[in-house]
Order: structure tokens, then C-alpha cells, then sequence
């Protein structure tokens, strides 16, 4: 013979705690412009390459609007922490204004940024 179980009787109260409300996503963090500048020489080709492009060496040209060696590119990025090189004329390097740098995984270092909210 089949056991029946017996129910109990639901008040509203606890039907309502029972209920769960859909979570509610936080708003995602608003993305920041920020530059990135690096000096090379006059006709240099530079690009900047990171963990936010792939590591792509040639995904993000830099620019020299003056012509004096002074090359920047500005990206959209949310908060959080990015490791990312210089690539000038096929040579990586770390930014050599910035300080905060982390070893890699071929024994030199990466830049770090740090875009906060």
C-alpha cells in the first residue's frame, strides 16, 4: 500500500518566504577611458598589447598625434587589474613610467594597471 503523505496547511506568510524573488544582478561597473602613453622614437611603430586584447601585438596601435615621439592610445576598461606590454617596432617592453610590474611566465615582468571604480 502506497504511504500517504500528509500536507500541511500553508499560511500566506510562509508561502511568501517560500517564494524566492528573482536575484537582482548588480549593475555592472561603468567602464573607464584610460590612456596609456609611451615614448619611442619618431617613426616608430607601437602598439600596446595585454591581458585585455589577447596579447595581441598588434590589436592596439598607438598613436604620435605631434609627431615628437610621445605615442598614447586610450581604451574603454572596467574596474579591475591589467597586465599589458609595449610593443615598439616588434620589441616587447614594460612601461618604464610605471613601477607596479608582476614576473611573467618567460622571465621578464609585465605592467600593471589598476583602473578603480
Amino acid at each position: 500500500m502506497a504511504k500517504i503523505r500528509s500536507e500541511k496547511k500553508v499560511t500566506k506568510k510562509a508561502a511568501a518566504k517560500a517564494v524566492e524573488k528573482p536575484a537582482v544582478a548588480k549593475k555592472a561597473a561603468k567602464a573607464q577611458r584610460v590612456t596609456f602613453s609611451v615614448h619611442a622614437d619618431v617613426g616608430s611603430k607601437v602598439f600596446l598589447a595585454g591581458d585585455f586584447n589577447g596579447w595581441d601585438p598588434e590589436a592596439k596601435p598607438m598613436v604620435d598625434k605631434k609627431g615628437d615621439g610621445n605615442f598614447s592610445v586610450t581604451l574603454s576598461l572596467r574596474p579591475g587589474e591589467y597586465q599589458y606590454k609595449f610593443v615598439v617596432n616588434g620589441t616587447w617592453c614594460a612601461d618604464p613610467l610605471n613601477k607596479d610590474v608582476v614576473p611573467n611566465d618567460l622571465g621578464t615582468f609585465n605592467s600593471v594597471k589598476l583602473v578603480t571604480e
